[in-house]
């Protein structure tokens, strides 16, 4: 049974951290091979299984040991059908993956939440084609339809909500709103922006959170920004305007390097954690109810800590 699905935690303000970047730790710096950069299929193996599982217990730590808020992600950011299709999974066997990818965070949970530190259970969710480059866009109706499956998957779960990464334009972004709300589960979007601080399509954040919350009632909880660098997006959230209220969370990748670079790179870029840390507390002067701060690719446990360090003051002022 879901703990927090009807009173959402992070909703009452302060300091909630997020794992990091699973998929690059998993790549990079464990040496696994991820076809279709899919986690979840690594649950299967009682190796992979253990990875993500220490790799979860790493975060929940540095949480649990600074009495802070966790939201911690599910692996499966590919497991939806079309990505589940070329990695062998249709139907049950796919279902049975996120299943199993929820035990992992249950265990962990179990094992680390306190009174002090609470853990919120998010299925993570991705998009249908490349995040960076859309390709075909479908319509809110085509993309309720195919994420139906995977957000009722986790409905019949003890996840608390629902989060979709790495987003790109608007009508699968309302799709996804609209299956979730028919399932009954709270659900967060977080958008990707490019090097220009827009959208892939080229449309502007602000644009995109306002058409999604017209075209849904102002369905998502809260909206985050992830996949890209501080620097990309800074003065994005320096205008003023009415709809950053509606962003709650920041993911930044480690590197400033463009997605294009980061996928033809051979090498992990993880960047200077302090940094990172920092440009995301001199944010948050301009948006104090920012309080869901983690990272994604490059990054890990450390930037967690320096994230802490550089942020928490501002909680406890």
């Amino acid at each position: 049974m879901a703990k927090y699905r009807d009173h959402l935690p992070q909703m009452s303000g302060g300091l909630f951290l997020m794992n990091g970047g699973l998929e690059t730790t998993l790549a990079f710096k464990k040496g696994f091979e991820l076809p279709e950069f899919a986690s979840f299929n690594l649950v299967k193996t009682d190796e992979g299984r253990e990875t993500i599982l220490r790799y979860l217990q790493d975060f929940a730590a540095v949480a649990r040991d600074r009495s802070v808020g966790m939201i911690m992600e599910t692996p499966t950011w590919r497991a939806s059908r079309d990505w589940g299709v070329k990695l062998g999974y249709a139907g049950e066997p796919l279902a049975a993956a996120i299943r199993e990818s929820v035990k992992l965070v249950e265990e962990v949970c179990e094992e680390y939440e306190t009174a002090d530190a609470p853990i919120v259970m998010s299925g993570c969710m991705g998009p249908r084609g490349d995040g960076y480059n859309p390709g075909e866009a479908m319509t809110a109706a085509e993309a309720e339809g195919y994420h139906r499956t995977q957000i009722e998957t986790f409905a019949d779960t003890a996840v608390d909500m629902v989060t979709s990464f790495t987003m790109a334009y608007v009508d699968e972004v309302v799709g996804i709103v609209r299956a979730a709300r028919s399932a009954g589960m709270p659900v967060a979007i977080s958008f990707t922006l490019g090097t220009d601080g827009r959208l892939p399509t080229g449309m502007s954040l602000g644009d995109a959170i306002e058409q999604v919350d017209a075209a849904t009632d102002g369905g998502p909880i809260y909206y985050m920004i992830n996949c890209v660098h501080p620097t990309h997006f800074r003065e994005t959230l320096a205008s003023g305007a009415p709809w950053l209220e509606r962003v709650r969370g920041l993911l930044p990748n480690a590197s400033s390097k463009s997605h294009d670079e980061l996928e033809q790179s051979e090498e992990l870029d993880d960047g200077d954690p302090a940094e990172l840390a920092a440009q995301l507390g001199e944010i948050r002067k301009g948006m104090p109810w920012v309080n869901i701060l983690g990272g994604c690719c490059g990054t890990d446990q450390r930037h967690a800590k320096a994230i802490y360090e550089a942020c928490a003051p501002g909680f406890r002022a």
